[in-house]
């Protein structure tokens, strides 16, 4: 325990030693640095994240999800819906939430006016959509 704690004296006696000579420098590789300045500037952009939403309807009727979608926003004002169109199907969607568990809860209210509902996972979840 005396060497460990000897040890640990002496390293940041030298480490101080070394600061304040101004022998301590970072050097950086061009391409590392170009690579880092590509990541931060992709993720500072990057204006949607992974999460999930309820799936109430899935139709190829438009008319259908638009009825679905008024009926689902008297049933539950409070949780935004919204429907999507994926060639052939119009798909409602309700909430916007990063945890699975939280959608979990959320789908069991739902489930006692859809039966059919269920979860699914959305990659293009808007920061300011999310449920917390």
């Amino acid at each position: 325990m005396k060497k460990l704690l000897f040890l640990l004296l002496v390293f940041s006696a030298h480490f101080q030693m070394a600061q304040a000579q101004g022998q301590v420098t970072e050097t950086l590789d061009p391409a590392v640095q170009r690579l880092m300045k590509t990541f931060v500037e992709n993720n500072r952009n990057k204006a949607t994240v992974k999460g999930w939403r309820i799936q109430i309807l899935a139709t190829t009727d438009r008319q259908r999800v638009e009825n679905a979608l008024l009926q689902f926003r008297q049933f539950y004002p409070n949780l935004t819906a919204d429907w999507i169109h994926a060639k052939p199907y119009y798909k409602l969607r309700a909430g916007a939430f990063t945890s699975r568990s939280d959608a979990l809860a959320t789908l069991y209210v739902v489930k006692t006016d859809y039966p059919a509902a269920y979860l699914v996972q959305d990659n293009n979840i808007k920061a300011e959509e999310l449920l917390w």
